[in-house]
């Protein structure tokens, strides 16, 4: 294989891996995800990262990944906790990686060597031995048994007086197996009371029972007593045997019979508290499954996630055969066309059908052809989640950045060059649409500033949304700059709509200073260049006060457009079928003579524009 075309696919995977890596940390953070579901692919994506650049001799992509690979690995293990501080070092991290691996795409001259540096002594601070040494969290004294059940009881003190007995609960549980040991324990008070219960147990019962079953016998004192019931080690070998659908931690411990549904939906209330803690450290905190369980059921996830089914596979292909691909079936559309025409003169019935029936499958040719360029918008979603998020932190404000229409297909293309002008309007929102948060309480609004992406179809087009809830556009202000600047005469009459339209002149700008992230009036002409130049258009609605509406309109595609031909005279024009509203027919009587319009069901038609004879 050729060498460049080798570290091309490097930089290709790699990046894709930096982007799951980049989601998977934003997800934790934002507390969408937890870090028993995203740690085994962010390391994986760091892993194979460190793997592949070794074999090209990238030793310092090797060394730098090394460095964050180890700290997973102890995240993996348990011995380190993915808090917030640690999750902004490793999104750091992340980028001081992406960088250095666009130099070896051609991208930035040089890296921040000194900040890499940083970087590493800070991730070496986690690995290095602390000078005090934390015990371990504590488990419940409950032995771990290959065979039998572990069982703690600690009786709460009223449980005589709401008439339950003990000993009529070990009586049953020798109905379902074999009690192999019993130990009781007393904790004595100096003011003794002979109606309350002061026992303690510890039991180790062999039955074939499940553990459903067995927490069933204690069922009228789990309110007010502590039970413990851990299974026997051999269930490892259930965990094994549960079908690959099941995925989640949660689902496989309680598939095979490790815990409950009591105690799993306990440990996910607890989780909502307690975000950096995964549910199988929770489960085995509260005593209710031994930690070998938990982790032998981690390993088969991890094991799982690696696998894929049978019929899934991908098979990457080069975006200049896949242009050539479409270009061809651009040719073929129009020459079936120009054949299609040629047949209708011959007036064959015989010939027509049997074309009919090319041009149906010429059209499913190119339907499939076109949806191989379709890739979901969430791509550019995901990216600006980390813009949403430094920007916000930035510039000290509160925002909660909320997602719709992610699944939306756009051409791949079009996709690609709506990164700038997407991240330049989120940018906007944030330092000029979002207010500050103590201007945000005053005006009676959440602290915390809304920021919507909105995708959807309509008409045969894509429409993006980018809306907020801060400040809206002043239009007098806007006017009023727009005169200072030269642009429109003090005499001119604009409508709300043409004056928001003048935000995107050339190095037109309302802030009031200059900042590093906008102000110099530069950006919103490019971004309404950049979307015309995709056959697309942007509109803005605004309410001073309540906040902005972007709204980007484009084609799904750009490689192939259904047209209809019309004429004028002599000449022949194609409009984009998706731009068409209604064809209607009439007669050239009806157009009312020196007024220019029609009658259309009771409406005024002014202006007719085609005129079909």
């Amino acid at each position: 294989m050729d060498m460049e075309l080798a570290k091309q696919l490097f930089t290709e995977e790699a990046l894709d891996l930096l982007n799951v890596m980049e989601s998977s940390l934003l997800g934790i953070e934002s507390g969408e995800t937890t870090v028993e579901q995203e740690i085994d692919a962010i390391f994986r994506a760091a892993h194979t990262i460190k793997g592949s650049a070794g074999l090209f001799g990238f030793d310092a992509i090797v060394g730098f990944t090394h460095s964050v690979e180890s700290v997973l690995e102890q995240v993996r293990a348990g011995s380190i906790t993915l808090d917030a501080p640690l999750c902004e070092l490793l999104l750091d991290c992340h980028k001081q990686m992406s960088t250095m691996i666009d130099v070896i795409s051609g991208g930035p001259d040089c890296v921040d060597i000194e900040m890499g540096a940083r970087l590493i002594t800070a991730l070496n601070d986690y690995l290095a031995p602390k000078a005090t040494i934390l015990p371990p969290p504590e488990e419940p004294a409950i032995p771990a048994l290959n065979d039998a059940w572990g069982i703690q009881i600690a009786y709460g003190i009223d449980v005589f007086r709401d008439g339950m007995d003990p000993a009529s609960q070990i009586s049953y549980l020798c109905k379902l197996g074999s009690l192999e040991a019993i130990t009781p324990k007393f904790h004595w008070p100096e003011n003794f009371d002979p109606e309350s219960c002061y026992l303690n147990l510890s039991l180790v019962l062999v039955t074939d029972a499940n553990k459903q079953t067995i927490e069933d016998v204690f069922e009228f004192i789990h309110e007010s007593s502590e039970i413990h019931i851990q299974a026997p080690l051999k269930i490892t070998e259930q965990i094994k045997a549960i079908p690959q659908q099941i995925d989640k931690l949660g689902e496989v411990l309680l598939e095979a019979g490790a815990v409950t549904k009591r105690e799993l939906n306990q440990a996910l209330e607890q989780q909502k508290t307690q975000h950096d803690k995964a549910v199988g450290e929770l489960l085995v905190a509260q005593g209710v499954v031994h930690s070998s369980v938990v982790e032998e059921a981690v390993n088969r996830q991890a094991h799982q996630e690696h696998r894929r089914p049978s019929d899934y596979q991908v098979l990457k292909v080069e975006a200049r055969k896949l242009d050539q691909l479409i270009k061809l079936i651009g040719e073929l559309v129009t020459s079936g066309a120009t054949n299609e025409m040629l047949i209708q003169q011959v007036n064959n019935e015989e010939l027509t059908e049997a074309f009919s029936s090319i041009s149906s499958l010429i059209e499913q040719i190119r339907d499939s052809a076109l949806s191989l360029r379709m890739v979901q918008i969430g791509e550019s979603f995901s990216r600006l989640k980390r813009i949403v998020r430094d920007v916000s932190r930035e510039l000290n404000k509160e925002v909660e950045l909320v997602i719709k229409g992610a699944e939306t297909e756009l051409d791949k293309s079009m996709v690609e060059k709506l990164s700038d002008p997407l991240m330049h309007l989120i940018r906007n929102a944030l330092d000029h649409g979002i207010e500050p948060v103590d201007i945000r309480s005053y005006r009676g609004k959440p602290a915390a500033g809304l920021l919507q992406l909105n995708a959807y179809h309509e008409a045969g087009a894509v429409v993006i949304e980018i809306k907020d809830d801060g400040a809206g556009l002043d239009p007098e202000k806007i006017h009023q700059k727009a005169i200072d600047k030269g642009l429109i005469s003090t005499d001119t009459s604009l409508s709300k709509e043409d004056i928001f339209k003048l935000i995107f002149s050339a190095g037109f700008s309302t802030a009031a200073q200059v900042t590093n992230l906008s102000g110099r009036g530069v950006g919103m002409d490019v971004v309404k260049r950049n979307i015309e130049e995709l056959r697309g258009q942007i509109l803005i609605d605004s309410e001073l006060g309540k906040g902005t509406c972007f709204k980007i309109r484009l084609p799904l595609t750009l490689a192939i457009i259904d047209g209809f031909e019309v004429s004028v005279g002599n000449n022949h024009f194609v409009l984009p079928v998706n731009m068409i509203y209604e064809c209607i027919e009439f007669n050239q009587a009806e157009l009312v003579k020196d007024r220019d319009y029609l009658n259309l069901r009771g409406e005024v038609l002014r202006n007719p524009l085609m005129i079909y004879k």
